[in-house]
């Protein structure tokens, strides 16, 4: 059975998807402790390692592996911030790239926004290819809708995958969901308690009705439903957002009204018949399809294919950061079974 190492874990998205895949996890790297106690708490592996990658000098001690996956940081690259070049969190890559180096597995995977992409002019995405191609890997990339993968959300990240050339080229797995069949919000969680009443809990048993589609047959595996708390939102917010239609924003409120947020995302409701936008880290822009709050952490968890067992830790702030970050796992499932293939026969 093939193991993976996972740089930069967060909670675990990458690892979670490679589990389900059949691969078993040496270990997760993270700075922050909260993350990789959500990480250790849903994913069996060897140990966690809570260290800046940047200052191991001595990877030999943590054994060789057969794939790497990393998701560096990607606040420094995001099209949503400030993309300064000398950005020191734009620098954290070469530390995955120097791992991958001493380690030579016989695959890894870079995943990122799309900004690491386009910006200034792909300058810092051709830096990336050109160290890569130093560490005699066959390398392929993808821009990646993971709408496309079968996720209830659009969210646009860059994968990069080498493989080492004895095994060819990595193919990515194909796209089988369009606008015609993408699972939409309402697919999704329509099923979750709506916290009309209450502000739900961390933890409660609950009956599920019958899934009614292939993705809730996916994610709902637990007689427990976890991180379901709504947020207790001030009388003018909340009329504010019931003036927001099913898949509106700011643009729809009248003159007047929401001044103080007028940007891209502001005061937006997701469209019930449509993936969500991306889930960030801050949640406090956009709104449920049809209740008059924010979605909870487990509402977001579903939109970003996590399934109803994995249980984030921390406080709110902490789990709704986890999950903003988190690579789908069903998108890392599906590549990573398509990797298998590859390095596996």
């Amino acid at each position: 059975m093939s193991r993976v190492i996972d740089l930069f874990s967060g909670c675990g998205g990458f690892s979670q998807g490679f589990f389900e895949a059949g691969f078993e996890i040496d270990y997760g790297f993270d700075i922050e402790k909260i993350f990789l106690e959500t990480f250790s708490n849903n994913i069996k592996c060897k140990d966690i390692i809570c260290e800046d990658l940047s200052k191991i000098e001595n990877f030999s001690k943590y054994g060789k592996t057969d794939v790497i996956v990393a998701g560096p940081p990607c606040q420094g690259f995001s099209l949503t911030g400030p993309r300064k070049i000398n950005d020191p969190r734009n620098k954290l890559y070469l530390s995955a790239i120097n791992f991958i180096s001493k380690n030579q597995p016989k695959a890894f995977i870079i995943e990122n926004v799309r900004g690491l992409y386009t910006m200034w002019n792909g300058q810092v995405f051709k830096e990336i290819l050109k160290e890569l191609s130093k560490l005699d890997y066959e390398i392929t990339y993808k821009i990646v809708d993971t709408a496309t993968y079968g996720v209830p959300q659009h969210r646009i990240r860059v994968f990069i995958v080498g493989t080492k050339k004895k095994y060819g080229k990595f193919k990515f797995p194909k796209e089988d969901f369009d606008k015609k069949n993408f699972i939409s919000c309402k697919d999704a969680i329509d099923d979750l308690p709506s916290l009309e009443k209450n502000l739900g809990q961390e933890e409660l048993e609950y009956n599920f009705a019958k899934p009614k589609n292939n993705f809730l047959k996916y994610v709902v595996n637990s007689k427990y439903l976890y991180n379901h708390v709504g947020t207790k939102h001030k009388d003018f917010v909340i009329d504010t957002i019931k003036l927001v239609p099913d898949g509106g924003n700011y643009k729809d409120l009248p003159k007047g009204i929401g001044e103080s947020r007028k940007f891209n995302e502001a005061w937006t409701r997701y469209a019930s018949n449509k993936p969500s936008r991306t889930i960030d880290t801050g949640h406090r822009n956009h709104f449920h399809y049809k209740y008059n709050r924010v979605p909870t952490v487990r509402e977001n968890a579903r939109l970003q294919s996590f399934k109803d067992s994995f249980r984030f830790l921390g406080s709110k702030t902490k789990q709704n950061f986890q999950v903003g970050n988190a690579v789908p796992p069903l998108v890392a499932f599906k590549i990573a079974k398509q990797l298998n293939k590859l390095i596996n026969g």
